[in-house]
């Protein structure tokens, strides 16, 4: 199965100057958050793929205009050909929003959705808008990754972990993948595609 995930950032290869070589071979597209609708929607429209999304952190539009056409997966596991995916998203607290949860918040959602967790008997993806604590975060509040995702690969062990927030040119030293124990960590900054 071939993967297309994006995030942060609208890419202009595939919205401006759209061309449905430029996705070809693809089965499903993962969004990471801070995208327009408008764009998720272009997506699905243009290739009648789905698409599975998390909130990021100025994703508080997507309440009075939600990507049409896609499926949010925050706070569930999704199962799409025998692929579960697990959504978590938003980032840090650093202002006032929505989509922002401390680390005990975050493990608090975590406890929502335990069942699913035994129920599924873990998941293959976590797909995420802040990364993992240490593995892609940054320095500063706002971009610090969490410990509960960390608590998460450890025990379950997915095959791929996928998050945003991380714009790749903030930092040159950013890595677009990285693996960690059994998890190849992407940053799907933009647009990242791979093959499962």
């Amino acid at each position: 199965m071939r993967i297309l995930a994006v995030s942060d950032t609208e890419s202009t290869a595939l919205w401006d100057h759209y061309n449905s070589n430029k996705i070809t071979n693809t089965d499903l597209i993962l969004s990471c958050g801070d995208l327009n609708p408008q764009y998720l929607s272009f997506l699905v429209s243009c290739t009648n793929l789905p698409l599975l999304y998390v909130h990021g952190n100025h994703d508080e539009k997507y309440d009075q205009t939600p990507p049409e056409g896609c499926i949010c997966i925050d706070d569930k596991i999704y199962v799409h050909e025998g692929i579960r995916i697990l959504g978590l998203g938003g980032c840090m607290p650093y202002k006032p929003g929505k989509y922002m949860y401390t680390e005990k918040e975050m493990k608090r959602r975590l406890l929502h959705i335990k069942h699913q967790l035994i129920f599924y008997r873990g998941f293959d993806i976590l797909l995420t808008h802040a990364p993992a604590q240490g593995l892609g975060d940054g320095d500063d509040h706002a971009h610090q990754g969490y410990q509960t995702f960390l608590g998460l690969l450890d025990k379950y062990q997915p095959k791929y972990m996928v998050h945003g927030h991380m714009h790749l040119q903030y930092d040159h030293s950013l890595q677009r993948t990285m693996q960690y124990n059994n998890t190849q960590i992407i940053n799907a900054y933009e647009k990242h595609s791979w093959e499962y």
